[in-house]
């Protein structure tokens, strides 16, 4: 009723707007990240973002929280660290000058045009990796039977249809692939493949507009979970979210999402990570999804600077 209602937005802005401090996190060496939001600010983002939901706003934002700490390690080594424990299709090293490097292992395609052929891969739903095979499989099987993380891979398997066909000639888009399983050092995802063929006048410079930003990154509507997003979330997200790759001379494209992306600057390293909202989702399971996506940057970190 209008009582609850109000009561839950009353404890929802008393959290968003508490001062207190935000607590560190512990990573796999034992060093201390520094959060940009404590976990009851977390919980409460989420909650806001179903409230946004419920009410017919949205039906999915993808919040998410950035880690920082001082790094005692040269960025290049952490890049060759990330790559090692955490291989994946799209791998990069950028030093951008002035002591700011960005440094990632992305296992996300945004776009890819070759010739007249569009895809994008949309990556949702995710669980931590098991210590045994048997217990890897378990977490497989409890992936996949999720009803929450299929409705929501489902929907942006939907999005990734509707942005390939505003770039594809009619009759073309096709899902090539679905739900399977990707595995990856500290996670694994649920992945789909969706192509379509480039239709007469458009290039993948259109492709590309039409892709950014990926639904599995902000949610959906897109435009709505942006506005959501940039109300929410206490920082903008610079490279975190974005894309990096390249446009060949010939037209081709391949553009991946800045996802298990360290920045360095400052003498700092910054690692963020999100999770999607649905309206049945769970903050602590949403906080602790980050935590796992995190996992990876915190140890190849924690690893090149034992080097």
């Amino acid at each position: 009723d209008y009582g609850d209602a109000m009561a839950r937005i009353d404890e929802m802005e008393r959290r968003l707007s508490s001062d207190a401090a935000p607590a560190s996190v512990t990573g796999p060496d034992g060093g201390r990240w520094e959060p940009n939001m404590t976990p009851g600010q977390f919980h409460a983002m989420v909650d806001a973002a179903r409230e946004h939901i419920h009410a017919g706003d949205a039906f999915q934002v993808v919040v998410s929280q950035r880690f920082r700490k001082h790094l005692a390690a040269s960025p290049f080594d952490v890049y060759r660290c990330l790559r090692a424990i955490n291989p994946s299709p799209y791998m990069f090293f950028l030093a951008l000058g002035g002591n700011r490097h960005v440094v990632g292992t992305s296992p996300e395609k945004l776009v890819q045009v070759e010739g007249k052929r569009v895809e994008t891969r949309p990556l949702a739903g995710t669980r931590r990796r098991g210590a045994t095979p048997e217990e890897d499989a378990r977490l497989e099987k409890e992936l996949l039977s999720d009803l929450k993380e299929r409705a929501e891979h489902v929907m942006l398997v939907d999005l990734g249809r509707n942005d390939v066909g505003r770039v594809a000639r009619p009759g073309t888009v096709n899902v090539d692939r679905l739900m399977e399983v990707e595995r990856y050092s500290h996670v694994m995802h649920i992945s789909s493949t969706v192509s379509g063929e480039l239709k007469d006048g458009c290039t993948s410079i259109d492709a590309l507009r039409a892709a950014f930003p990926a639904g599995t990154v902000s949610g959906a509507p897109k435009i709505r979970a942006m506005e959501i997003i940039a109300d929410l979330e206490p920082d903008q997200r610079g490279v975190y979210a974005g894309s990096l790759g390249y446009v060949s001379f010939g037209g081709n494209l391949d553009m991946a999402i800045t996802l298990r992306t360290i920045v360095v600057a400052g003498g700092d390293a910054y690692v963020q990570a999100g999770a999607g909202v649905v309206a049945d989702s769970k903050p602590e399971r949403e906080f602790e999804e980050t935590l796992e996506k995190a996992g990876a940057m915190f140890k190849a970190i924690e690893m090149a600077e034992e080097l």
